[in-house]
């Protein structure tokens, strides 16, 4: 072989031999790892089908999206999470609206509609959302949670709407209503109730149908009082940031999963909701149903506290989201 031909022969293979390595560096370079925390301790109720969600992400986004799964509340206490999102400390969180309403009290107003999430996302009140937390370094993915209502639970008989004197554990979703039928109210993460509970420091809480049996909260508490109030709201949070950062494949991926985690919300109130009512009545809760009037009284009182709140922290933006989705 002449030493020109040798030349170009041996170039050939070389050239060869980095195009072979570059494809799946170039596969690689496309892979993203996103570090996810729970705000509900793993392996509880409303964990559960977040973490089958990072497997399904990991299992089927090898060369695209992998989530490194650091925890619940011992890895980042619970309302501190969206501060976490904001800063970059985290890509994604199971959380609530409620828990990142310090940030972006206008997300409450998902808990206070009776609309489904498919109906807010036809009527672009997802978006118009999604506009205000992206401005605010967040951005609301999927819903995990639907279908389910609120409680008042209490260690103390109640007969009317009228919470005078009670201490009740409180997240911001329903702080203002609390308050406004007469509550002392206390904001407690959710690992902290029990003990609350049992040394007196609150005599009740606000918590949906579903998840007090994960916290143990059913040995410390009497009664859950009807009728219930709000629709319950979980989802994963996105940093803003990170969102914005992943290329068109990587978020048609994630879309894809979104609407196969939000198929797991039919459970929640099909399956679930009717055997917790019976779990809780097999463990001696006793159900006080206030009368029609007095339940009028309190679900009244409950979406006008609520919206009047929402508005009041974000004019603007609170009277639109009222005026599409306030219950008519």
């Amino acid at each position: 072989m002449s030493p020109n031909r040798f030349k170009r022969h041996t170039l050939l293979g070389l050239c060869v031999a980095v195009a072979t390595l570059a494809v799946p560096l170039a596969a690689h370079a496309q892979e993203i790892t996103l570090k996810a925390v729970n705000a509900f301790q793993e392996g509880t109720y409303y964990a559960r089908n977040f973490e089958r969600f990072v497997k399904k992400v990991n299992d089927e986004g090898k060369g695209l999206i992998q989530i490194n799964y650091i925890g619940g509340p011992k890895a980042i206490p619970t309302f501190e999470q969206g501060n976490a999102l904001r800063s970059g400390v985290v890509d994604m969180s199971n959380t609530t609206t409620s828990f990142v309403a310090g940030i972006v009290p206008e997300g409450l107003a998902i808990n206070y509609t009776n609309q489904t999430m498919a109906e807010m996302r036809k009527n672009g009140a997802i978006d118009y959302l999604n506009k205000i937390m992206m401005e605010k370094g967040l951005y609301y993915y999927a819903r995990t949670g639907e279908g389910v209502q609120y409680y008042i639970y209490s260690n103390k008989r109640i007969d009317k709407a009228d919470l005078t004197g009670l201490k009740l554990r409180i997240a911001p979703i329903y702080r203002d209503f609390f308050q406004k039928l007469g509550a002392n109210v206390v904001q407690i993460a959710p690992g902290e109730v029990y003990t609350a509970l049992e040394r007196g420091v609150v005599d009740g809480y606000g918590w949906p149908l579903l998840g007090i049996f994960d916290l143990g909260w059913q040995e410390k508490t009497k009664y859950r009082i009807e009728p219930g109030f709000y629709a319950i709201e979980l989802g994963v949070i996105f940093s803003a940031n990170t969102w914005r950062k992943l290329n068109p494949a990587q978020r048609a991926f994630l879309e894809k999963q979104a609407v196969w985690l939000e198929s797991l919300n039919v459970d929640m109130s099909a399956k679930d909701a009717p055997a917790e009512i019976k779990k809780q009545q097999d463990a001696g809760l006793q159900v006080i149903k206030l009368d029609a009037e007095q339940s009028r009284i309190l679900q009244k009182t409950a979406y006008e506290a609520a919206w009047d709140a929402v508005v009041k922290s974000s004019p603007a933006h609170g009277a639109k989201l009222r005026e599409m989705l306030e219950p008519k």
